[in-house]
């Protein structure tokens, strides 16, 4: 056996944080594909469980990259039968040049000459590691599509996997993994246990991770779909695609900050796009700035975006439309900073600016969950029934998102559940379309005179809404002002969806000049109708001439 040298080396210090998390990696398995010299010489080292990765390049020293060091087999070069060793005890290589162990987590990805000779291999550990996503774990379940950035190797594939675990298995949702690489749920046709209970879709070829990402949607009816690695426009499409059918979508990204991603302009639209506005000269005065601004284009395709600065520490940022909005007036985000305990919760050490103060002064240095969504002033009306329940209730969902209601159920605390038909119900949420036709379970609700709650949109704001006009659940510490801001917000909302005017509740002329400012930051016309002291503010659904002439 050659002599073998360590180089770049310290002794490797088992993080903390790290222990406190269990995880399966079926190194064994791994370790059976590498050429037996080389297998020998990494079974003797003592932090074998912290293997990264093991790079075999012809005509090399093979190498281990361990999580604290970097090491190298001296005095031996890897020959082309030892790639092949490799090569014929794993499966086939797509198109992508990645190939796995089946059942297992494990990937190896081939570098070609250009005879398309395999010249080199990454041989990379996957592991299932439980306890991941505890720092983020609120944020997770409250319903938000969610966008993981971050370079190479800081865990967002790991992640993913106990995303789709957690969300299947403990909130029993219908969770769909794309997995074009095979990366997320392992090599063959049996996904690996790391994903728990959630389905996994494969991908013929890079190139068609969208065409999958819509099938998904259209075939299994999802109620979460997980997806790594969106990196081309076609994939940026699908995503929005999804989000705008109601559906969570927890992803990854090419990019390592929200600044970066904003100036690709292959995925831009991820977070709403850039678009350069050509504003009036009076507009120009008022707001102090040139004729020509950049402006967020749409929505973005996911509400909330999170930074992975490293393993345990992370930046997010709660609101993207809010943040980027900021970020194009020169404004630099502040994002709320996360850092994973050694008890397996977290530690806010910066707090975000766009947060509202209440919120952050609740939120706790442990993992709790808390929603950072405003809910409107009006949503609901209440067209039936007694209102006063004892605990616990049962909510029926009849036309509106079932995991919306479940989230604004957990966000305000209430002692509720969703229940699965009228019949075992002793409150109900109702679509206004829908409730208007009166189907046969809106009259068994009003036959048995359950307190009916109308919502006019399938929002999670006006879900919000509804929930608190049935339980008198006030919204606290709330001023005029604010109401009067949410419901404009909701307003603007209900237009940018369906296109139709949409009239807010009678207000004073300030607070109506308010809204009118609000409204015409998203480039929608209002006017004030209706006679004191019942005027009010319309929304049309007619851009102005500044987008118009975009």
């Amino acid at each position: 056996m050659p002599e073998r040298t360590k180089t770049l080396t310290n002794p490797p210090a088992p993080t903390s944080a790290t222990a406190q998390q269990s995880f399966t990696d079926d190194l064994n398995a791994m370790l059976e594909v590498l050429p037996p010299a080389i297998r020998q010489w990494l079974e003797e080292q003592p932090d074998l469980n912290q293997l990264l990765e093991v790079v075999l390049d012809l005509g090399r020293m093979p190498e281990a990259r361990f999580m604290q060091r970097t090491i190298r087999l001296d005095s031996v070069q890897v020959e082309e039968y030892d790639l092949q060793y490799v090569a014929d005890r794993i499966g086939q290589f797509g198109k992508d040049n990645r190939a796995g162990i089946p059942r297992t987590l494990h990937r190896i990805s081939a570098m070609r000459n250009r005879q398309g000779k395999v010249i080199g291999l990454t041989c990379r550990v996957g592991r299932a590691i439980y306890g991941t996503i505890d720092v983020i774990h609120d944020i997770i379940a409250s319903g938000k599509s969610v966008l993981m950035l971050g370079k190479p190797g800081v865990g967002k594939t790991t992640r993913l996997r106990e995303v789709a675990r957690v969300l299947a298995d403990e909130y029993d949702k219908r969770v769909i993994v794309v997995d074009t690489s095979n990366e997320i749920a392992g090599d063959g046709d049996i996904p690996h246990p790391g994903i728990g209970f959630a389905r996994r879709m494969q991908v013929p070829e890079p190139s068609l991770q969208h065409a999958v990402m819509i099938e998904a949607v259209e075939n299994h009816m999802p109620e979460v779909i997980i997806i790594d690695e969106i990196g081309t426009e076609l994939e940026a499409y699908a995503a929005r695609t999804i989000a705008e059918r109601g559906v969570q979508l927890i992803g990854t990204a090419h990019g390592t900050t929200l600044e970066n991603l904003l100036m690709n302009p292959t995925l831009s639209d991820l977070v709403g796009g850039i678009q350069t506005v050509t504003l009036s000269d009076e507009e120009a005065r008022r707001r102090g700035t040139q004729k020509t601004v950049l402006e967020r284009k749409a929505p973005p395709t996911f509400d909330v975006l999170i930074e992975i600065l490293d393993y345990h520490r992370l930046a997010i940022h709660h609101d993207v439309a809010q943040t980027v909005d900021r970020m194009l007036r020169g404004n630099p985000p502040r994002p709320e900073i996360r850092v994973q305990t050694d008890g397996g919760g977290f530690e806010v050490v910066q707090r975000s600016d766009l947060l509202p103060r209440a919120t952050q002064n609740e939120l706790p240095l442990h993992d709790h969950e808390v929603d950072y969504a405003p809910a409107p002033a009006r949503a609901t009306a209440v067209v039936s029934g007694d209102t006063k329940r004892g605990t616990p209730s049962r909510v029926f969902p009849y036309g509106v998102s079932r995991s919306r209601l479940e989230k604004a159920l957990r966000d305000l605390h209430l002692p509720a559940y969703v229940a699965r038909d009228v019949s075992d119900a002793d409150a109900v949420v109702v679509l206004h379309s829908t409730f208007q036709r009166r189907p046969p379970k809106v009259r068994e609700a009003l036959q048995r005179n359950l307190p009916i709650a109308v919502v006019r949109s399938n929002t999670y704001a006006q879900l919000v809404s509804a929930l608190r006009d049935l339980f008198h659940k006030p919204q606290n510490g709330e001023t005029a002002e604010e109401r009067a801001l949410r419901e404009a917000e909701e307003g603007v909302e209900h237009v940018l969806a369906t296109a139709e005017p949409y009239e807010l509740s009678p207000q004073n002329s300030y607070l109506r000049r308010l809204q009118h400012q609000l409204i015409e930051k998203y480039r929608l016309l209002s006017e004030s109708v209706g006679e004191e002291p019942n005027r009010r503010v319309r929304i049309l659904p007619i851009y102005t001439d500044t987008q118009r002439e975009d």
